[in-house]
């Protein structure tokens, strides 16, 4: 599991890094994190959360800021999380997940990049069954001890350990989350960046050609400012 994340995290980084929408969908989340429980990061673990994301993606502490001083303005607009599944050409199952202001927009967004690709949008649950949701830390290798940070963490509920180009990841189940950010505070380990994957339970496996087309509807989704991640049992 580990090695295919990293990868997949990889070429997303880089897609990432040309696309001038990640500071704008990581004030969003913040947004969304402040209204939800408050503008203090040491009482609101998920807005301490994505202001590490935040700064681990360089975003700047003056646009940090700007995004939890919004939040508390009465008129900033609301947004909603919604998960849309459906399947792409071949087969191949995708599961997209958006914060918006108008669902309307989004799932006609959604609806017509599918179509277009002569996928389909499903109803909820239709893809979901086929992936599992797993929270994933990562930071700096820093010359920790791997055997003795693995024995450490399990009893908080590592499931994988792995690393990577300097980099250490650790992946806990979904409903781990919250123990395993504090087991990492508690030992002042600084969290780069933590976030939720969907890792497919099988894969489909593609012809080159088929697989750039995958490649091609998923960018799409990503290209929209309401689309947060997309994840795909494409081999």
């Amino acid at each position: 599991m580990g090695r295919a994340f990293e990868f997949r995290k990889e070429r997303k980084f880089k897609r990432w890094s040309q696309m001038s929408k990640v500071f704008t969908r990581l004030g969003k989340e913040i947004v969304m994190a402040v209204k939800a429980g408050g503008p203090d990061p040491a009482n609101n673990s998920k807005l301490r959360t994505i202001i590490q994301n935040a700064k681990g993606a360089s975003m700047p502490k003056d646009r940090i800021e700007a995004a939890i001083k919004r939040a508390s303005n009465k008129d900033e607009k609301d947004y909603e999380e919604i998960v849309y599944e459906g399947y792409g050409p071949h087969g191949v199952a995708i599961i997209i997940e958006t914060s918006t202001d108008n669902t309307n927009r989004t799932v006609a967004n959604i609806r017509s990049y599918f179509s277009k690709a002569n996928g389909s949008l499903s109803t909820s649950g239709s893809v979901s069954f086929m992936f599992n949701k797993k929270a994933v830390f990562r930071f700096a290798q820093n010359e920790l001890d791997m055997e003795e940070l693995e024995l450490e963490l399990i009893d908080f509920g590592l499931e994988e350990i792995a690393e990577n180009e300097g980099e250490i990841f650790v992946y806990t189940a979904f409903e781990d989350f919250g123990r395993m950010q504090k087991a990492l505070e508690d030992r002042n380990i600084e969290i780069i960046n933590a976030d939720f994957q969907w890792f497919p339970t099988t894969t489909v496996e593609l012809s080159e050609e088929q697989e750039e087309e995958i490649n091609k509807l998923i960018e799409k989704f990503e290209e929209d400012d309401d689309v947060n991640q997309v994840f795909s049992n494409l081999a």
